[in-house]
């Protein structure tokens, strides 16, 4: 199992992403209750219920869990071959949602605000996908020489999950540095909710 980063609204809800190979994966928001009457005031109460992540809080966070259901196959020349890899993936979007009824000129801001983010975390959601379905490719049709056990070949695989692993991170990191960079995207969200 591996875990990883994204964002949404207050009802936990489940939605699926576009399949790969017959499998799909599973999109769910894990909303949180923040307060406040404007956009300060929600910008603030973000800061104070936000989702941990190390020592700070963040606005929103994209996770996921990722399970395998694989066939290894010993074959008749000693070797071991891994003929199917199937996924099972559930993304949880971390994202705010007020509370209390919003005046209309807030709710508009609110409103631009929260779709801002949501977007930059369905791009979290794509490079998880992304990374699955690059773990599929490599996994589907992996043979080992010598290895009529299977063993040899997992600790193979195991060689390319964690490369994949991170590039997943660091192509995250590097999305979020960029929206979050002064006059980024995510940047700008923020002065447009709290400016007004």
């Amino acid at each position: 199992m591996r875990r990883g980063l994204c964002i949404l609204g207050l009802m936990a809800c489940l939605a699926p992403l576009p399949a790969h190979a017959g499998w799909q994966a599973v999109e769910r928001v894990e909303p949180y209750a923040i307060s406040g009457k404007t956009g300060i005031e929600l910008y603030r109460s973000i800061g104070d219920n936000g989702p941990k992540i190390g020592v700070g809080r963040t606005i929103a966070y994209t996770d996921f869990k990722l399970l395998w259901s694989r066939d290894y196959r010993p074959q008749p020349d000693g070797s071991c071959k891994l003929v199917s890899a199937r996924p099972n993936l559930t993304i949880t979007y971390r994202l705010p949602k007020p509370r209390d009824e919003l005046s209309a000129t807030t709710q508009r801001l609110w409103d631009r605000f929260i779709e801002g983010v949501t977007a930059h975390e369905k791009v979290h959601g794509e490079i998880i996908t992304e990374m699955v379905k690059k773990i599929e490719a490599i996994s589907i049709g992996l043979t080992v020489a010598d290895d009529p056990d299977c063993r040899k070949i997992r600790t193979e695989l195991t060689k390319h999950l964690g490369e994949l692993s991170q590039e997943q991170r660091r192509r995250s990191r590097e999305f979020d540095r960029v929206e979050m960079s002064k006059g980024g995207n995510v940047h700008q969200l923020i002065l447009a909710l709290v400016n007004g």
